[in-house]
């Protein structure tokens, strides 16, 4: 097998597409596309971001939403990721979205997307935001015999190599079962 050298970057699969809610100090609605998230404990989301106006946002209120990006909202999730409320104050609005107020946390849940986590801050440090997952969300159009079916979802993936997006795929096994085959 011969292999191809990229560097020490961060290319890896899959590579979710974060859709971070937060409020500003007005109140007023705000989403980001983030790419370099993952959650790191049963209660604990972690997310590297640059500055933005959703980094002042979770500074000032100290809680924000995750949902994923989905193949029916490409569009939108996207252009949350290229226009900056700095320069764009109603993005969310011009992004198609609506808010609704989470129970849990003072962050908006994004009605159009169908799973969110709703977090607060735990610490936010030299670009690293650290979250404790408050509540998990879904629509219940996505939801079957009491779970999420990620076939109704269509949560996307990043792809860093190409900058493409793709959906997620078919079952092609069942975890913590098919391994033990080997056993």
């Amino acid at each position: 097998m011969n292999r191809v050298n990229f560097g020490a970057k961060p290319l890896m699969y899959p590579q979710p597409v974060l859709i971070i809610g937060t409020y500003d100090e007005n109140g007023v609605p705000n989403a980001m596309n983030a790419a370099w998230g993952i959650t790191t404990d049963f209660r604990e989301i972690t997310i590297s971001l640059s500055e933005h106006k959703t980094t002042e946002n979770l500074r000032a209120r100290g809680a924000f939403t995750v949902s994923m990006a989905t193949e029916d909202q490409v569009v939108p999730c996207d252009y949350v990721g290229v226009v900056s409320a700095n320069k764009v104050p109603d993005k969310f609005e011009k992004a198609g979205f609506h808010a609704t107020k989470s129970e849990f946390v003072d962050a908006p849940l994004i009605d159009e997307l169908p799973l969110a986590m709703e977090c607060k801050v735990k610490s936010f440090e030299d670009g690293i935001l650290i979250g404790e997952i408050v509540n998990v969300s879904a629509d219940d159009r996505v939801v079957v015999d009491g779970k999420v079916d990620i076939r109704m979802v269509k949560p996307i993936s990043f792809d860093p190599f190409g900058n493409a997006y793709y959906g997620i795929g078919e079952k092609v096994g069942s975890a913590f079962a098919d391994g033990m085959a080997l056993k």
